[in-house]
C-alpha cells in the first residue's frame, strides 16, 4: 500500500484531530506523511489550505486524507467540496448525529481551549505538572503525601515521561523516586517512601533495553553494563514483591498504557468524570 499523506485541518490547535486521525491510521500499514494546519478559522485560510493540499494531490498522484475539527460551516464546506482529497469531517460524523440524538443545537464555537484554561480542571493541571516537575527522580521528600501516585524503578525505565503525562493528560499528582544500589545493599525502601507506600506503583524493564538506553546516556559505563542492569532489575522486583507493591513492565508499552494502568489500579475513580 502506498504511503500518503494525511492532513489535520483545525480552527483551534488540529490536537484533537490528530489524536483521532492518527488513532484510525495506526490501523493501516505504510508510513503516512503527517501535516497539521490549525488555526483555520477563515475562508482566505481555508483556501490556502484547499491549494496546498490540490498542490500535493496533482504532485503525489494519490488524495490526501484530511481530517477536519472546524465549527464554521463555511469554513468546512469550502474544504469538504474544494477539495481533492478524502475528506473525514468530524463534526458532521459525530457532532450533527448528537444534536439529533440530544434535540439540541451544539455551541460549533471555535477554540474551546480558551473556555478550558478557565476551569478548575486546567488549574489542576498546571498544578500537577508544577508536582510533578518538583518531585522528579526523587529530589524532593516534601508534600509526598499531597501525591496522588508515586511511581518507583531503577535508573531510566520510564517513570519521569509516565509521571509528566499522567500530570499533563490527567491532573494526576505524580511522584518518581529511583530504586538505587543503596536501597538494595541495605535491602530496604527509600526512606521518603515509606509513610507512602500505598501510593506505590512500580516500572521494571528487560535489560537488554535498559542497557541500550544506559549506554545512550553513559556509553561503556558498569551502570549502563547488561549485567549491573540485569541485577538492578532483579534486585528492584524482589523488593517490590516482597513490599506489596504492584508493578509493570515499560518494555513493550506506550506511556498512555502505563498511564492507564495506574489510574485503573491507584486512581480508578480518575477514569471518571
Amino acid at each position: 500500500m502506498p504511503n500518503r499523506t494525511v492532513f489535520f485541518v483545525s480552527d483551534g490547535t488540529g490536537i484533537t484531530a490528530e489524536t483521532f486521525g492518527n488513532s484510525i491510521m495506526a490501523q493501516f500499514p505504510a508510513k503516512h506523511r503527517h501535516i497539521r494546519r490549525p488555526f483555520i478559522d477563515t475562508q482566505e485560510k481555508a483556501e490556502h489550505v484547499v491549494k496546498e493540499i490540490n498542490q500535493l494531490a496533482l504532485q503525489e498522484g494519490q488524495r490526501p486524507i484530511v481530517f477536519l475539527t472546524l465549527a464554521k460551516n463555511d469554513v468546512r464546506d469550502l474544504l469538504s467540496e474544494q477539495c481533492n482529497a478524502l475528506v473525514l469531517d468530524m463534526f458532521r460524523t459525530f457532532v450533527e448525529p448528537i444534536e439529533i440524538e440530544l434535540g439540541v443545537k451544539s455551541n460549533h464555537r471555535v477554540g474551546r481551549f480558551s473556555d478550558v484554561a478557565k476551569s478548575q480542571e486546567y488549574h489542576d493541571r498546571i498544578e500537577a505538572i508544577n508536582f510533578s516537575l518538583a518531585h522528579d527522580d526523587g529530589q524532593s521528600a516534601r508534600n509526598l503525601a499531597e501525591a496522588d501516585v508515586i511511581l518507583v524503578g531503577v535508573s531510566r525505565c520510564g517513570k519521569t515521561p509516565t509521571s509528566l503525562y499522567l500530570a499533563m493528560q490527567h491532573g494526576i499528582k505524580a511522584a518518581n523516586c529511583p530504586l538505587i544500589p543503596e536501597d538494595f545493599e541495605r535491602d530496604s525502601l527509600p526512606t521518603m517512601l515509606k509513610p507512602h507506600k500505598r501510593k506505590c506503583f512500580g516500572l521494571t524493564i528487560d535489560a537488554d533495553r535498559l542497557s541500550q538506553i544506559r549506554n545512550e546516556r553513559r556509553p561503556g559505563s558498569k551502570y549502563a553494563a547488561l549485567e549491573n542492569c540485569r541485577a538492578e532489575i532483579n534486585e528492584a522486583e524482589r523488593m517490590m514483591k516482597r513490599e506489596g507493591i504492584a508493578w509493570l513492565s515499560s518494555t513493550h508499552k506506550s506511556i498512555e498504557e502505563i498511564a492507564t494502568t495506574i489510574l485503573r489500579d491507584i486512581r480508578p475513580d480518575r477514569l471518571i468524570y
